[in-house]
């Protein structure tokens, strides 16, 4: 069958009500960046639904694409006719021609939106599905459990006929939500919390800090290119800030407090990243901190911490697994570049006992006893490096979109 039609359905914003239309302009303005590149595709919408028009324009890749836009549960190619009985008819046994002649189950599933259709959706099921079966016999019928679902959708503008239903990436459109920063190690966790959270419709910008000489150029690139995998899926930019960080982590050496470094270290990079949230207008920190995974993530260690700042802390892995992270970061395309050989500044400088039950007092009181730690986040912030990375560009060459969805 040749596709002439995609039908995308909206997500969960659909239950936000007022929010709603601003929702559905910000996902449409996304489905319209991704079709810039194929000028003769339409798109028109209704409730619920976005509809494009191929007009020629090649289905398989603007689907793909399309699989990984925040806010699209799940798209179809559709055949569209007129809402007639014959003509919807006619164009189910088009739909059913893409199918070799292997015996299989299958249903029609007819979805009446237009009430003022003269056959009700049940009685729809038999006439459609009685003549598909009658020109395809190798079909058996099962309404439980088929191998295929026809499905129909008659709206007053058209009829939609279509089998296949491609799920998505789901969530609310990117940006709709709010703005928030990102703590973006080199590792394979902290890229799959981003995209966990620019999947609930958060805008996201990176903070990076790095320490050079102790870490490489390669590891920074390392970084980039972790950033320029998930600015991908904003659909646009996403801003990277490089913090350099070799001041305040030799300022930590100094002190002593070795089972304490990691602790410091990541009070500090909160700090700084508070304060960069405040000039970004940002509401919130996201870290790909997943519960008991090392020393620094025991709910003792993670309490420690979080104290620092004021603004929320967000841990969308919070009680996910190593696997079930590993799973993620590979469908979203980082987990080649995450698990790359250059150690970013935290694993440089991991303690042989780290502490995984602080006290919050012993550590305040650790931090007012290095010399000028204040100064020394200021300079930090005042010398942090910001990039503008493209979504369209692509160090690989490769896009970091998958073929299918959870």
């Amino acid at each position: 069958m040749d596709y002439e039609m995609i039908m995308l359905r909206f997500g969960e914003f659909t239950i936000k009500g007022r929010n709603r239309m601003r929702f559905e302009k910000r996902l449409k303005d996304q489905v319209l960046r991704v079709l810039k590149p194929y000028p003769a595709a339409l798109i028109t919408q209704s409730f619920g639904r976005i509809y494009i028009e191929l007009n020629g324009e090649p289905y398989h890749p603007i689907a793909q694409r399309l699989q990984d836009i925040f806010g699209i549960v799940s798209l179809s190619p559709v055949k569209r006719t007129v809402p007639d009985l014959e003509a919807i008819r006619e164009a189910a046994l088009d739909v059913m021609k893409g199918y070799d002649d292997t015996p299989r189950t299958f249903k029609a599933s007819v979805r009446r939106v237009w009430k003022e259709f003269p056959h009700g959706s049940q009685e729809m099921n038999h006439l459609v599905g009685g003549h598909v079966l009658r020109r395809y016999p190798q079909l058996r019928v099962d309404v439980r459990h088929p191998e295929i679902e026809l499905r129909v959708e008659i709206q007053q503008e058209a009829a939609y006929v279509f089998s296949e239903v491609v799920p998505t990436a789901g969530g609310f459109p990117y940006g709709t939500n709010g703005k928030a920063m990102l703590l973006l190690s080199g590792g394979i966790d902290s890229p799959v919390a981003g995209w966990h959270a620019m999947r609930k419709g958060l805008e996201v910008e990176a903070v990076h800090f790095y320490s050079f000489p102790f870490t490489s150029e390669q590891a920074r690139d390392k970084v980039i290119e972790l950033a320029r995998r998930l600015s991908y899926y904003s659909g646009g930019t996403l801003r990277l800030h490089l913090v350099p960080f070799t001041d305040i982590q030799t300022s930590f050496v100094s002190s002593k407090q070795d089972p304490l470094m990691i602790t410091l270290m990541r009070r500090a990079m909160l700090r700084i990243t508070e304060k960069l949230a405040e000039q970004a207008g940002a509401s919130a920190i996201v870290t790909g901190e997943s519960l008991g995974q090392v020393a620094s993530q025991t709910l003792a260690s993670m309490n420690v911490i979080g104290r620092v700042v004021e603004l929320p802390l967000l841990r969308p892995l919070v009680m996910m697994d190593k696997q079930e992270i590993i799973n993620t970061a590979e469908k979203i395309g980082t987990f080649a570049t995450s698990i790359l050989p250059f150690e970013d500044c935290c694993t440089l400088f991991v303690p042989k006992s780290p502490s995984t039950n602080p006290n919050l007092r012993v550590v305040e009181k650790v931090e007012s006893f290095i010399p000028q730690l204040d100064e020394l986040l200021a300079k930090a912030i005042e010398e942090t490096e910001v990039m503008e990375l493209n979504a369209e560009t692509d160090l690989s060459g490769e896009t970091a979109g998958r073929d299918e969805w959870f």
